[in-house]
């Protein structure tokens, strides 16, 4: 049994720590039920499910710090867990960024668990991979999909008295629709806490429309272009953004939020005024840990508001040595968005390029946070409110912070990889080559 109750981690935690010896001493018990289902050329090609469970002990004597990891929790195994821990605590050198245990900590109660998610059945992964196979059969186009689905737990509790415990479920589902002449691909990610959110058969007409749309796509010359990117399409930069809100980073120079001449830029208007970016791990669409991997509670946080920077997260350690409080980076990103739907947005584009998503992008200079990535899986031009045919796929060299600036039109949101992200039509985006790939 992998998952288990907050009383029976309890016992086991409190269990390994009465072994202890070391100046202080974390426990971290998680387990994972889970099961998923592959496809590839219309046939399925593996299932299975898993049952997981590990426990973390990690010792310090001082500032010296080792771990050990075990799967079994009868008494002779976390006792001899807990040793191994404390021997390589006392060969480890002192690390001058130790932070001892947390004490007792209060957290939020987590809105992550659904219970018709943890009861997903074999049949019904079944089901989502037919949901894909038979319609894209009958259109003359391959799938090629997974659908994972778990239920998961972790705990906490250390020897100063801090104890954490939640559970949350989830599903993960991706399909790539390719038209069976090779010229035109289509793709859809779905990921949800309550199943009942998710509509398989919907997701993956989107996917096989987008991959017959998009045979014999046109090649146009790259430049700077009005662009209407899917929540798939930004969602890599705009995540990116949310990794530079370091303020060691930029308190130490190495990052965008670096200000000139030391310090960081809190306070400063970086972005377009509309720009509001959050997170909060109990909004009700993307529930998130409520607690971080060190035991610091997550609460409720603005970054962005009004195009201006609002917090940098602060780990323990750098809170420590500034003399501040802790504040863990995002658990989620929402992005503020408006009524218009992607349709509205087409409709109201005289000219511009939709973008499905975008993929394999990578840092090109962290001071101004440029990436350059790739088109993928549908790239559509568009003139006077319509799509006019597909196109070929680019390159691209842009930064989120200028992408943001440049914003002309938030549209609806859209969970998209565990966030809430609108679609978003931007101006002057840079397209720098071609990509022959489909």
């Amino acid at each position: 049994m992998a998952i288990y109750t907050k009383d029976d981690a309890k016992v086991i935690m409190d269990k390994a720590l009465s072994f202890s010896k070391a100046d202080g001493c974390e426990i971290n018990l998680s387990g994972d039920n889970s099961g998923n289902i592959r496809y590839a050329r219309n046939t399925v090609s593996t299932a299975g499910a898993r049952s997981n469970q590990t426990l973390v002990v990690q010792s310090n004597y001082g500032k010296k710090q080792g771990t050990a990891t075990i799967e079994e929790f009868d008494d002779a195994s976390l006792e001899k867990a807990v040793r191994r821990s404390e021997e390589l605590a006392q060969l480890s050198p002192e690390s001058e960024e130790f932070m001892a245990p947390l004490g007792p900590q209060t957290y939020d109660q987590s809105n992550g668990f659904n219970e018709n998610t943890a009861k997903v059945t074999p049949d019904y992964r079944a089901a989502v991979a037919a949901a894909s196979i038979e319609p894209a059969k009958a259109k003359d186009v391959t799938a090629a999909g997974f659908f994972e689905d778990y239920q998961d737990f972790s705990a906490m509790s250390n020897s100063n008295g801090l104890f954490a415990y939640e559970q949350s479920t989830g599903l993960d589902f991706t399909v790539t629709m390719r038209s069976n002449d090779g010229s035109g691909s289509g793709w859809v990610t779905r990921d949800y806490n309550d199943v009942s959110r998710f509509d398989a058969e919907m997701a993956s007409r989107i996917a096989i429309d987008k991959a017959l749309m998009s045979k014999e796509a046109k090649a146009i010359e790259p430049g700077k272009y009005t662009v209407i990117l899917e929540p798939a399409a930004s969602v890599g930069l705009l995540r990116n953004l949310m990794f530079s809100f370091s303020a060691r980073s930029a308190d130490e120079g190495r990052s965008f939020m670096s200000k000139e001449g030391g310090g960081n830029k809190i306070g400063e208007k970086i972005v377009d005024e509309r720009v509001n970016l959050y997170s909060d791990p109990l909004h009700p669409l993307v529930p998130a840990s409520t607690w971080t991997g060190t035991g610091v509670p997550v609460k409720k946080t603005s970054w962005l508001e009004g195009g201006v920077v609002k917090n940098l997260a602060y780990d323990r350690y750098w809170a420590d040595q500034k003399g501040v409080a802790t504040l863990p980076f995002p658990a989620n990103g929402i992005m503020d968005g408006g009524d218009a739907s992607l349709e509205d947005l087409i409709k109201d584009t005289k000219k511009g390029i939709l973008v499905t998503r975008m993929w394999y992008i990578r840092n090109v200079d962290p001071q101004t946070l440029l990436y350059t990535g790739l088109t993928r899986d549908g790239t559509f031009f568009i003139e006077n409110g319509k799509i006019k045919h597909p196109i070929k796929n680019f390159r691209f060299n842009e930064s989120p912070i200028i992408m943001l600036n440049n914003l002309e039109t938030l549209g609806q949101q859209v969970r998209i990889d565990g966030n809430l992200i609108p679609y978003m039509k931007i101006r002057d985006f840079t397209f720098s080559s071609l990509s022959d790939a489909v």
